[in-house]
């Protein structure tokens, strides 16, 4: 069990800011695009806190040391779970004949939201290494 969380241990309190702040920010836009584009949307806005910050980020941080296919393996469990029991729970609104029904059929939609969001976690790995690692070098420079 401990060697399963070691890299949530192993992870510096700057670290967690920023996966925090970027993953947060990051479930704010996707929210949006997802209402404009009326394709779906949380039914209320502190979802995005729920499942980006605190759903989300930990388990990007458990897959970091994973390869990428790996990564995304992992992840297409962790969010067909998380899609399965939204829709499940009604906690998220599909916006009737969307553009993924009308291209894939109705009966798809959250495999559709299962396959594309498993990205996530390696997208957002990659992202938070890519502003990580300056913040890093500048504050060593300051010490």
């Amino acid at each position: 069990m401990h060697r399963l969380i070691e890299p949530l241990e192993k992870t510096t309190h700057l670290q967690w800011i920023v996966y925090i702040l970027f993953y947060f920010c990051w479930g704010l836009v996707m929210n949006w695009i997802g209402q404009e584009l009326e394709i779906a949307k949380f039914t209320y806005w502190w979802q995005v806190i729920t499942t980006y910050v605190l759903y989300m980020v930990p388990i990007s941080i458990l897959l970091r040391p994973y390869p990428v296919f790996t990564q995304y393996a992992y992840g297409l469990i962790a969010m067909g779970l998380l899609e399965f029991g939204g829709y499940a729970l009604q906690t998220s609104y599909i916006y009737p004949d969307n553009i993924l029904e009308r291209w894939f059929g109705p009966h798809v939609f959250a495999l559709c939201m299962t396959l594309f969001f498993a990205w996530y976690f390696t997208l957002g790995n990659y992202v938070v290494n890519r502003i990580f690692v300056p913040l890093i070098d500048k504050t060593e420079k300051n010490n």
